[in-house]
């Protein structure tokens, strides 16, 4: 999986480092109390006195109650009463405090500001073990948002988005620019994968006939697309051909990425 500090300072396992904002892959990451602990002893004493109070009330009454929830009042809050660099990991401590499940998260999501729905993204490693929430991250990566296609492609995606979506992300993120670095588990997720390489390999071929610079990361990323070496084959034995990797059900479509669609 790959794991790069978003500023320096902060470590590839995922714990931060006390005087560092949590920031990037690194909240999908972070145990809880490790994380409560970072963003804690980085807050004055009246941001400090109001994240505690949202994260008690939070606890006291979890779910939903009448047409919005105090604690999803405190997540419209975290940015202006945290700052803008604590106020993601304050509002992933809020929805663990508040117990969201999932129809919570995609109700956030849904209508919550960009900066509420990378929270939301952020924390459905911690939150969602399935992968029902699999629809707020197909609609992440269906916006130019770099923030949102980043926080989009961490673990859960590794973990649950379908093969064709997932292959539309990696190319979203070289067509917007969002290092590659930001895609969770990438080097597994690429291996061997002989239709990713033909997508890149489409892609390239555009831009080198449109006249643009074809971005490093492509080239990274088609790299590890390669079959691992297999074991040499016994002697006096030929070796067969290699065996096709089963397809994945035909997913709906995903608009929003560029050209290299899947036949």
């Amino acid at each position: 999986m790959n794991h790069r500090p978003s500023k320096p300072g902060t470590p590839v396992t995922g714990t931060p480092v006390t005087g560092t904002p949590v920031t990037g892959s690194t909240l999908a990451l972070a145990p809880f109390d490790e994380l409560r602990a970072c963003v804690t002893g980085q807050l004055d004493t009246a941001a400090r006195a109001w994240f505690d109070r949202a994260l008690d009330e939070a606890a006291a009454r979890p779910g939903l109650h009448g047409p919005i929830s105090v604690w999803e009042l405190r997540l419209a809050e975290a940015g202006r009463r945290c700052g803008p660099e604590h106020a993601d990991a304050v509002r992933i401590l809020i929805l663990r405090a508040a117990r969201a499940g999932e129809d919570t998260l995609i109700r956030v999501y849904r209508q919550g500001t960009a900066a509420e729905r990378r929270a939301v993204l952020h924390a459905l490693p911690h939150l969602v073990p399935g992968p029902d929430a699999v629809p707020i991250v197909e609609d992440a990566l269906r916006t130019n948002d770099t923030r949102l296609v980043a926080a989009a492609l961490g673990p859960y995606a590794a973990r649950h988005l379908d093969a064709h979506n997932w292959r539309h992300g990696v190319l979203k993120c070289l067509f917007t620019g969002v290092p590659v670095d930001e895609v969770a588990d990438l080097a597994r997720r690429a291996r061997a994968d002989a239709e990713l390489a033909r997508m890149l390999g489409d892609y390239a071929d555009e831009r080198t006939a449109a006249g643009r610079p074809v971005p490093e990361d492509l080239y990274r990323v088609l790299a590890l697309t390669e079959p691992a070496p297999g074991p040499e084959p016994a002697s006096g034995r030929a070796s067969g051909p290699a065996t096709d990797v089963p397809t994945a059900p035909e997913p709906s479509p995903h608009p929003g990425t560029p050209s290299g669609k899947e036949s």
